[in-house]
């Protein structure tokens, strides 16, 4: 017959533990171990000589395949949550990049480098320079469409630096060195509509 095992807590009340789930023991269960690889969230409950010798006995991977125990190790590096490529995913910013709704990408992030190749290009056509001249990369910079006016110029410059100031921006780094790109960009792009 089993011991009745209580313990104090608090020093107010009497708590009766668990015996221990191993035949014939009557020690207190008080280290629970999972029951099996399917059932993790139920337990059972063993004395500290029971549960060592049933955790050395554990092995999570028994009876699984080479395969399974591989597809195993993966879905614990996610924590068994889906994955799926980067970019890949229909919410992501592709969904976007086809749409009737405008963004600007203006440094060609989201899009391939042949394509902001190509748009880099026909900016540089439009507004009469060579492509891969200092003033098409500051039309790139600026990321402003030809015609190109002082006033559209001036009106575009002013929404950079206030998207781009370090002030805005928690005094970042890449911040900055994106607004003397822009600075340059702007004074470049000055020049030559007053020349």
């Amino acid at each position: 017959m089993r011991k009745d095992h209580r313990t104090w807590h608090d020093d107010k009340e009497r708590v009766p533990l668990r015996d221990c789930d191993h035949p014939d023991c009557g020690e207190p269960g008080e280290f629970r171990a999972p029951v099996s690889r399917d059932r993790l969230h139920e337990y059972r409950w063993f004395c500290l000589d029971h549960v060592r010798e049933y955790n050395k006995a554990w092995n999570y991977y028994a009876g699984m395949t080479e395969r399974e125990v591989e597809a195993e190790t993966r879905r614990d590096t996610t924590w068994h949550r889906p994955t799926w490529p980067l970019g890949a995913q229909a919410g992501g910013y592709r969904r976007f990049m086809h749409s009737t709704t405008s963004i600007h990408d203006g440094f060609g992030m989201f899009g391939d480098g042949d394509a902001a190749g190509a748009r880099r290009e026909s900016r540089a056509r439009m507004a009469g320079v060579h492509p891969e001249s200092a003033e098409a990369q500051a039309l790139v910079v600026m990321d402003i469409e030809p015609p190109l006016t002082l006033t559209r110029l001036k009106a575009r410059y002013k929404e950079l630096v206030k998207l781009n100031h370090p002030d805005a921006n928690g005094g970042d780094k890449l911040a900055e060195e994106r607004l003397k790109g822009i600075n340059e960009a702007y004074a470049m792009l000055r020049k030559l509509l007053s020349d």
